[in-house]
């Protein structure tokens, strides 16, 4: 079977705290799938919370303040599934159908580290929403960016003005990150990559993690 046959329809996911430099992983996952012959418009690109027209509006909800009123930790969540089913239905599903490849900054985890881990609110509740939501759709292969979060944080700075989840205190994406961490050491197809190192090292390890998952498909 040839290499793009066997990455057509596949959906792979970066996840990691702020500053761990998504944006930069999926230019290297861009790369690796020209470096295996896939046709770049063959492939298609999301981010969570967003990637639909009403998805993008409930992103704008959940990262702005709201002068006189505080967005409850569960409304947050609900929010965050009700973009995500938008953007499964609408965007992922389809280009799935059409053989694309749908490379995701964000998916399901985000919603278990942020929300669980970092607001605590239940796991086995998140999981329930999940699943009344989504069912058993989930990422093929998941790249977990991992990150000190002073050092990620530090580097969110340095973009400029923070959103009201990047400026909640250290020891929320401290919580965050111990769910990722153990989310991705729970499952076969994901992998933790350092996010500290140099970008060339990074962009290296990427390539070697996507290269031993393709020898698996």
């Amino acid at each position: 079977m040839a290499v793009t046959d066997k990455l057509a329809g596949k959906f792979i996911v970066i996840e990691g705290l702020e500053g761990a430099g998504k944006s930069t992983a999926i230019s290297y996952i861009a790369k690796w799938l020209a470096k295996n012959n896939m046709p770049s418009e063959q492939i298609t690109y999301t981010r969570e919370p967003g990637g639909t027209e009403l998805a993008e509006r409930i992103r704008d909800i959940v990262k702005m303040d709201v002068v006189g009123e505080t967005l409850k930790d569960k409304a947050e969540l609900l929010l965050m599934y009700a973009a995500r089913v938008q953007l499964v239905e609408h965007v992922i599903k389809p280009a799935q159908n059409n053989q694309h490849v749908v490379i995701g900054d964000r998916h399901n985890w985000s919603s278990l580290a942020y929300q669980g881990g970092g607001r605590g609110i239940d796991l086995q509740l998140i999981e329930d929403i999940k699943q009344v939501s989504l069912g058993d759709f989930k990422a093929d292969f998941t790249l977990y960016l991992d990150i000190d979060p002073e050092l990620g944080l530090s580097r969110a700075r340095g973009r400029g003005e923070l959103d009201r989840i990047e400026r909640l205190a250290i020891d929320f994406f401290e919580r965050t990150r111990q769910v990722f961490l153990s989310l991705t050491k729970a499952e076969k197809n994901a992998v933790t990559i350092d996010a500290s190192e140099t970008p060339e090292l990074v962009e290296k390890a990427i390539f070697k993690q996507l290269d031993n998952w393709l020898a698996r498909l």
